[in-house]
């Protein structure tokens, strides 16, 4: 049976309309939306689940994607998790995702970014909610 190690939340807006940013259009330097340390207590291979939602507004049509990248504050981490999304050209469009990461390697600590940017350089609006979230357990 799975024994739980931890569990973390990482809530960069809890509402719509914030933080009503311009989305990178850089796919070097995207947008940090969320980022999580879980203690794994140098359990080999835990399992690990990943899920987050972010609100976005732009053009139909317009394509984003987020990334999740393990121990690193930057993109130049190991992504361990990439979704491309299109926007429906709605006030909102409310995009909420889950991923696993099967082979993080043993450690006290294993951090987690969550990532986003536009793909087409079109513009997309950032605008709510923001939330990024975890859970560590030895299988």
């Amino acid at each position: 049976m799975p024994r739980f190690l931890d569990l973390q939340t990482s809530m960069n807006s809890s509402l719509f309309g914030a933080p009503n940013t311009p989305m990178s259009t850089d796919e070097t330097n995207p947008d940090l939306f969320g980022g999580i340390g879980l203690e794994t207590q140098n359990v080999p291979n835990p399992v690990v689940d990943l899920s987050g939602t972010i609100g976005v507004s732009g053009a139909a049509g317009t394509t984003f994607t987020i990334r999740i990248v393990r121990n690193s504050p930057t993109i130049a981490g190991t992504v361990i998790y990439t979704a491309v999304h299109s926007t429906t050209g709605n006030p909102v469009d409310l995009v909420s995702f889950s991923a696993q990461d099967l082979g993080a390697p043993a450690g006290l600590l294993t951090t987690y970014a969550a990532f986003v940017n536009t793909v087409t350089g079109s513009d997309i609006t950032r605008v709510g909610p923001e939330v990024f979230y975890g859970i560590a357990a030895e299988d």
